[in-house]
């Protein structure tokens, strides 16, 4: 290293090459997570591979957080963070969409299922190379763990209710995986809330929205959060259709 080096310089070089241990423990989980949802399917066990998922999603979305909070990001974190992400919403949902409705389907089956598991790849490698450069305010396609809520949305819910795996769910699961794994590659915008203010006042009408969510959550929870998935998966067209597009961020260089 260079004598002339500032001492602030050493210290960022020496914080960005560091492992911080909290931010870390969360990615771990989700990791977990994933890998447990994995099993799972392969036990055809598919209501609990769906809320492992579901409960990864949880765990990916505080363990940026976190790291933020306590001034411990790092260069480390954030490939792992990545690497966390292609099991826990790559591999776990396709996996558990592919022994759940598309197996069946055949040859058909399995390629849905690569073109999903390869959508997240290809996504996350471009989320990590544009994340400076384009406007933070919107996704560049489906993010991931929305995609991966999806899939696993919809087998919870049909599981939730019963329904019989036929020839008829199967192409259904064959759309969904098809449509998730190509709506991440693409330049679709979709709501990233990242500008949404926790601790701004708000009128009394969106608290009562709120304790009416929850309601509802927790009348059917599969079948809610399944279709509030869907309700996001399908936003992003819709702005799309209102003109709006990604557009490079005014602080990228």
């Amino acid at each position: 290293m260079d004598e002339t080096e500032r001492p602030e310089s050493r210290f960022r070089t020496r914080r960005r090459a560091s492992i911080y241990l909290l931010p870390n423990l969360f990615t771990t989980a989700a990791l977990f997570s994933g890998f447990y949802a994995i099993v799972m399917a392969m036990n055809h066990r598919f209501e609990q591979a769906a809320v492992a998922v579901f409960v990864a999603i949880v765990l990916d979305g505080l363990d940026g957080r976190v790291a933020r909070l306590t001034r411990t990001q790092s260069e480390f974190g954030a490939r792992y963070d990545s690497l966390s992400d292609m099991i826990a919403f790559g591999v776990a949902p396709a996996l558990s969409m592919y022994e759940w409705g598309l197996k069946d389907l055949g040859n058909a089956g399995w390629v849905a299922a690569l073109v999903y598991c390869a959508g997240a790849a290809l996504r996350l490698g471009r989320f990590n190379v544009n994340m400076k450069a384009v406007d933070k305010r919107y996704f560049q396609g489906i993010p991931s763990p929305a995609a991966a809520a999806l899939l696993c949305g919809l087998i919870w819910a049909f599981e939730d209710l019963g329904i019989d795996r036929e020839r008829w769910l199967s192409v259904t699961a064959w759309g969904i995986t098809m449509y998730g794994g190509i709506t991440m590659v693409t330049n679709v915008p979709f709501p990233s809330f990242k500008d949404f203010n926790l601790k701004k006042a708000v009128p009394f009408w969106v608290m009562l929205l709120l304790v009416g969510g929850v309601a509802m959550v927790s009348l059917r929870p599969a079948v809610v959060l399944f279709l509030a998935c869907l309700a996001f998966s399908l936003s992003g067209y819709v702005l799309w259709g209102m003109g709006v597009r990604v557009r490079r961020s005014p602080d990228a260089s």
